[in-house]
């Protein structure tokens, strides 16, 4: 993943140099990056020593990269990412365009196996509704977000607001960061990065789970209400379907009715899910992974809050304590 993604940033002449945080992997990264050092010559390799006291590991490593970047625009990505030809060009055209601060997109998503395709939409069409560009676009809103696997921010920006040194414990470091920008009165700019850049999250169910289990809380509200009202909007409708088909069941024991109201039920369901990944720029197709979407996204809310509460976030081989405004390492 790694190759690719660096390969799809040594063709763009804005990007000056590339700065690879290996914060201590256990697989063949650090050795990939040396040999791809020798092919470019602006790709430079930086090995993070141990995570100090008080850090998430991946705001320490993109900290130590910001540190070590000579240029007057910083980009942060995921070793998964890849970018299309001129992404850092778009962005830089958008930040002068709309005199902003910070430009940052939200990746299409690829999703192979069917868990990918039953979850990754669901969650992103709730996270359409709760930040929307609209709204952190227009600087009189006090909305704020970005995804961090392409958050391009001025060095200007991220020098007062103190970088991801000020937000060194924050599990969602994207959000946290763009609401620092945004607060301390510098425009910020978000949107689809449908046809600039596109990343596959994760490579298993394991990684999804874990993935999601740390972040979906806070994403979604970080209280209970907040988490119970998502977990009621993913299965009412589902609820309402049972009760519906048990119901013209009940009611006159036919069959048939039985099967029609479920028939026309589901279709209406599946109709208005379809609607909503169209909005989102979904495939259409992904309406027939709606169903154990729903659930699996009901679970892994339960799930998020739970560990939340518990006080304790595993995540890539550390556990960091949660439930204050920051995380410490263990």
């Amino acid at each position: 993943m790694i190759a690719e993604c660096v390969g799809s940033l040594v063709q763009q002449q804005e990007i000056a140099e590339i700065l690879v945080i290996d914060d201590q992997s256990q697989d063949r990264t650090a050795e990939i990056v040396r040999e791809l050092t020798k092919k470019y010559a602006r790709v430079r390799l930086i090995e993070s020593a141990q995570l100090p006291f008080g850090w998430v590991g991946k705001n320490h490593a993109v900290s130590l990269g910001a540190r070590e970047a000579k240029g007057g625009w910083l980009l942060f990505t995921d070793a998964d990412v890849l970018h299309e030809k001129k992404s850092g060009a778009k962005a830089l055209g958008l930040a002068r365009q709309h005199n902003v601060s910070l430009v940052s997109f939200s990746p299409t998503q690829i999703t192979e196996a069917w868990y990918e395709k039953a979850l990754i939409p669901v969650v992103f069409c709730r996270l359409g509704r709760k930040f929307s560009f609209d709204d952190i676009n227009n600087p009189e809103s006090s909305a704020a977000a970005a995804n961090g696997q392409f958050l391009m921010i001025s060095r200007e920006a991220y020098e007062a607001v103190g970088g991801h040194v000020a937000i060194a414990g924050e599990v969602l470091e994207d959000v946290a960061l763009a609401r620092r920008v945004k607060e301390a009165g510098f425009p910020i700019w978000f949107s689809s990065g449908i046809g600039i850049v596109s990343v596959r999250m994760y490579r298993s169910f394991g990684q999804m789970w874990q993935g999601w289990k740390k972040n979906l809380y806070r994403l979604m509200g970080a209280d209970f209400p907040s988490i119970a009202t998502e977990i009621a909007l993913a299965l009412l409708p589902l609820l309402l379907l049972a009760a519906l088909v048990s119901g013209a069941w009940w009611s006159r024991h036919d069959w048939h009715l039985g099967v029609l109201t479920a028939l026309t039920s589901l279709g209406i369901w599946l109709w208005l899910y379809g609607r909503e990944l169209k909005r989102n720029q979904f495939v259409s197709g992904l309406i027939w992974y709606g169903i154990p979407g729903k659930l699996l996204y009901a679970a892994l809310l339960l799930a998020s809050y739970l560990s939340h509460r518990k006080g304790v976030l595993a995540w890539k081989g550390r556990e960091y304590p949660v439930g204050t405004s920051a995380a410490s390492k263990r």
